[in-house]
């Protein structure tokens, strides 16, 4: 797996205690700078494109990447084609949240949590969201907010926005730039299955 962070973030710190909380699960995890070309993604399993990293120099550059990748930037959502172009009507973030609505329970990235509301964060955090296009399975959304999905994936093949078609699997899971470290269980939960499920992986390597 390779991270794509910007190594000269203070928030990078963020970022490395990811990667020592995937790497207890099996995974075997690099982190990646957002300087370096896009071929570093070539023979890795999965992509993670960090909110930490600066959107607007990446933009779009792992769009066509035919390697699955997932994201918690929302700023970056336009750029890889897995909602439409506006801020705050297409994607966006929302400054204080504490609870998902899942929405749809039976899908392997719902971690096998109950329908409905669902604590993720152990205190009020940001949290990204997107709206995504037709071919897209969303699995929860804000309280009370439908049209903001907070994590949703497409399978390679499906239809995107502006017509793109997923050149691998797509997903966006809910974290802000710092929140890992506040994920209740369940939060945990969702982000281990998004994880797993976008790699591909119907179970942790161990």
């Amino acid at each position: 797996m390779l991270i794509i962070v910007k190594p000269d973030n203070p928030r990078v710190q963020a970022d490395r205690a990811i990667k020592a909380h995937l790497e207890t699960r099996g995974y075997s995890v690099t982190l990646g700078s957002q300087y370096d070309p896009v071929a570093q993604a070539d023979g890795y399993d999965l992509v993670v494109l960090s909110s930490n990293i600066r959107s607007r120099d990446l933009l779009g550059a792992y769009r066509t990447v035919p390697v699955p990748v997932l994201t918690w930037e929302s700023d970056l959502l336009d750029d890889m084609a897995m909602t439409g172009r506006k801020l705050g009507r297409d994607f966006g973030k929302d400054p204080a949240e504490h609870f998902v609505w899942l929405v749809n329970a039976p899908h392997p990235l719902a971690a096998g949590l109950p329908a409905g509301v669902n604590t993720v964060y152990g205190k009020d955090a940001p949290m990204n969201w997107g709206k995504p296009g037709l071919g897209a399975s969303i699995i929860a959304t804000v309280q009370g907010e439908p049209d903001h999905a907070v994590i949703f994936g497409y399978e390679r093949g499906a239809t995107m926005d502006y017509d793109a078609i997923a050149p691998a699997r797509r997903t966006m899971v809910f974290l802000d730039n710092e929140t890992f470290g506040n994920l209740t269980p369940a939060g945990a939960a969702l982000f281990d299955a998004a994880i797993d499920w976008t790699a591909g992986q119907t179970a942790p390597p161990k």
